[in-house]
């Protein structure tokens, strides 16, 4: 069965049709699904199908080879990434995350040059802000950039970066100069293809995620050209994260709100066909209460959602109200894959099941994008 939910008001026709288009495509490619988590990561292909459908750079404007959409473009792709068991698909960073950065803060030059090319998939985007010894605390970043010539010079490693072995479009956050703390820092674009002093460590594996490349990467005296500074003024990097991390909050958010309805349709079927002591796993009152609290769950995020999706389109997201978001519906989703994967039994421990692998993937939804202590850090700061 599928769980029902309001239709949210953002989400007219045109963009209906594009989220069922892709939930079709994205479920597709569970024929893959093994042989992707054996080796870490997608094939280039999928991405290169997923620019051919649309899939990628919806919100960018067809002047820059996007599809003219907005946010809620988006945010259907990425409900339908998640409704379909997709986690290792790192469209909804590159899409969602990294091509805002290029759009709001690049030069006209930039925007031709990169974003084009994003949204066939020939370049994969990724940012680089952490490192092996600052997760969090941007402003303590030690990856450094020096002039030399028309060029700079980047030393420093990066770790836990998604996208990290297909990436070939890397925004690093790096300090340009390193006596003014966050006032140093500045973002600069990396086109990896053949670049020397470029190298990608070993694909990492975690937990859950298991398609997901993540990967360290590794700067050795590696030649940028000065064009490649983010915008064109040195130190505005810190501003610019800043800016843009309210948005990467929310697709947090709704990457949980998808992996959410997906558990719960999955466990309630599990339930009504699953026999204990002569009769459906269903029918004891403590399965129906429980899913009934999951379900709660799933709609009070799916509300919060959908009002902060109509907040961003209309640029009043504000910092501490994504924070929370993040914080909130991200706790929700490991609560509710808990649920789910008690009520599944020994089988919900089977990697072969999919609650197994949207429980594993679940827990590092209240890691990454800043950590939840820190969302609330954040969002005490306004109160």
């Amino acid at each position: 069965m599928t769980i029902a939910c309001f239709k949210p008001k953002w989400m007219d026709e045109e963009i209906e049709m594009l989220h069922e288009s892709a939930l079709k495509v994205f479920r597709d490619w569970e024929a893959h699904d093994e042989k992707w988590r054996e080796n870490g990561m997608l094939d280039r292909e999928a991405w290169l199908e997923a620019g051919e459908m649309g899939f990628l750079c919806a919100s960018m404007p067809e002047e820059y080879g996007g599809a003219g959409g907005d946010f809620r473009h988006e945010a259907a792709l990425i409900y339908a990434q998640s409704e379909a068991n997709q986690a290792g698909f790192g469209g909804f960073l590159h899409s969602g995350i990294v091509a805002p950065y290029i759009l709001h803060h690049g030069t006209e030059a930039q925007k031709q040059a990169w974003l084009p090319k994003m949204a066939t998939g020939e370049l994969i985007g990724a940012i680089a802000m952490t490192e092996p010894g600052t997760g969090s605390d941007l402003q303590n970043i030690k990856t450094y950039a020096v002039k030399d010539g028309d060029d700079y010079i980047i030393n420093g490693s990066k770790t836990f970066i998604t996208n990290g072995q297909l990436g070939n479009l890397i925004i690093v956050a790096c300090k340009t100069d390193r006596s003014l703390g966050a006032k140093g820092v500045s973002l600069i674009v990396v086109e990896t293809d053949n670049a020397p002093g470029f190298e990608r460590g070993k694909k990492l594996k975690k937990l859950g995620m298991a398609s997901q490349d993540t990967s360290e990467l590794f700067f050795n005296n590696m030649r940028v050209p000065q064009a490649n500074l983010l915008g064109t003024v040195e130190g505005l990097g810190f501003a610019q994260l800043m800016q843009e991390l309210p948005q990467e909050r929310l697709i947090v958010a709704l990457a949980a709100i998808g992996a959410m309805k997906l558990a719960l349709d999955l466990t309630i079927d599990y339930t009504k066909e699953r026999t204990a002591f002569g009769k459906p796993v269903w029918s004891f009152q403590n399965t129906r209460f429980k899913l009934a609290e999951c379900n709660s769950h799933y709609i009070a995020s799916s509300a919060l959602c959908d009002a902060a999706i109509e907040a961003l389109v209309e640029n009043k997201l504000t910092v501490q109200h994504a924070a929370l978001i993040k914080y909130w519906v991200t706790e929700k989703q490991c609560i509710v894959m808990d649920e789910c994967v008690q009520l599944f039994g020994g089988y919900g421990y089977m990697m072969e099941y999919p609650i197994a692998r949207l429980y594993a993937d679940a827990r590092v939804q209240k890691i990454y994008g800043g950590t939840n202590e820190i969302m609330k850090e954040l969002a005490s700061r306004f109160m």
